[in-house]
């Protein structure tokens, strides 16, 4: 059996074993592939099995494939593949949740602390000399921000929503949380309408997965029903946000800063607004990224192909 990995570089770099998935059948890694139904066509080939991250499979490339009997995504969002066409087809598409619930909420807390604090910038001043040669004995010259007793909204209540909201709380924050379909909060935590939500919080999290009811949902309309100097974290999906609506919003100061994982194209594109915006933190979609992470990720995507070969799929999203 033919296991075709059409970019297996963004896991693997190197720091870790393809041996899990190496001992399941014929293993063909691509480092990348360009996002070109013809060269995704040619190297799936005869394969049975392909994995991607964030190589898009959309119909067009199910239909070329006669082959293709399991889509792996390596990853827990799967909006890169063409789940009914899969599906039409009988093909399972399986993903890998939770494998980084942690580290998502841990990145989550780590932009917002940065903004607090601006602990990056504090650092290169004094390693500048800016500290030795003070007059006072201290100095910062941005806003410092402490958290407790401020109210920390999360949108999507899944298993990242809820370990961010641990963090949270543990610091001495009101929690709310709005999610799509009615779920049990944990100890602490308020459930109230999105609306409610934004209106109430002091930060605005999101921890939802992209698709067409949640494209955009943070937009020009939503923004201005945020308090005015709310914080925004995005450690999700780029496209949750109207990225121009979100850089004019810290640009006039509606609000006073955002953390930002992910971006609606990426790599993020050099005219994107948020590059430009005042007060805006961004680091290149590592939420994902702790070796730990990455080598759950190897030990479940073995899994999930030890059971579809067992004829008993697990973890799949369109069936």
């Amino acid at each position: 059996m033919k296991i075709v990995v059409l970019d297996g570089y963004a896991a693997n770099p190197g720091d870790i074993s393809w041996e899990p998935v190496e001992r399941l059948g014929e293993l063909v890694v691509y480092d990348r592939t360009k996002y070109d139904d013809a060269e995704i066509i040619e190297r799936i080939g005869d394969a049975e099995l392909v994995l991607t991250n964030k190589v898009p499979i959309g119909a067009e490339v199910i239909a070329a494939c006669p082959g293709l009997k399991y889509i792996g995504v390596l990853a827990t969002g799967y909006n890169i593949v063409d789940i009914k066409a899969a599906a039409e087809r009988g093909i399972p598409v399986c993903n890998i949740p939770s494998y980084c619930t942690q580290a998502v909420a841990q990145l989550t807390l780590a932009l917002l602390l940065e903004i607090c604090h601006n602990v990056g910038h504090h650092s290169r001043e004094v390693h500048l000399g800016r500290w030795a040669n003070n007059a006072d004995f201290c100095f910062w010259d941005y806003r410092l921000i402490e958290l407790a007793g401020k109210t920390f909204g999360i949108v999507g209540y899944g298993s990242i929503g809820r370990a961010t909201a641990r963090l949270a709380l543990a610091l001495g924050m009101r929690v709310l949380a709005y999610n799509r379909h009615e779920k049990e909060p944990e100890g602490g935590v308020e459930f109230v309408s999105l609306e409610q939500l934004l209106a109430s919080s002091d930060v605005v999290s999101l921890h939802c997965p992209l698709n067409a009811d949640s494209q955009g949902m943070i937009n020009r309309d939503r923004i201005a029903l945020m308090k005015d100097g709310a914080i925004l974290i995005n450690t999700s999906r780029g496209g949750l946000l109207d990225e121009s609506a979100v850089a004019d919003a810290l640009n006039s100061g509606k609000l006073y800063a955002a953390g930002i994982d992910v971006a609606s194209v990426e790599p993020i594109r050099a005219d994107n607004p948020l590059l430009g915006a005042k007060n805006c933190v961004i680091t290149p979609h590592i939420a994902w990224a702790p070796y730990e992470c990455r080598e759950r990720l190897m030990e479940l995507t073995a899994r999930n192909i030890e059971a579809y070969l067992n004829s008993s799929v697990v973890n799949c999203v369109n069936m």
